[in-house]
């Protein structure tokens, strides 16, 4: 996900995402690297979702997994969807 401006406004507009979005826990919040996990609604499974924003890039890495290694019926890839969408406006 590209952005503009520094690496550190870039992560604090990631950290404000999130902070908007329900169930959520930062585990890491470090330099260039957030660690959250999201708790879904119902079945309160926990999904862990990684952003990695490397110095010498102008992108953000991320991934969004389900801890259980089954089929997530596509949340994981609707939440990061939600997420690029919502830093987009930021």
């Amino acid at each position: 996900m590209p952005y503009q401006g520094s690496r550190e406004s870039a992560q604090k507009k990631i950290m404000a995402v999130i902070d908007e979005m329900p169930r959520t826990k930062v585990l890491k919040d470090k330099e260039n690297y957030i660690h959250v996990t999201f708790t879904t609604r119902i079945m309160r499974y926990v999904d862990d979702v990684e952003f990695y924003l490397p110095a010498d890039d102008k992108l953000i890495h991320f991934r969004s997994a389900s801890r259980l290694g089954y089929s997530d019926m596509g949340k994981n890839r609707e939440r990061m969807n939600t997420v690029k969408e919502k830093f987009a406006k930021q």
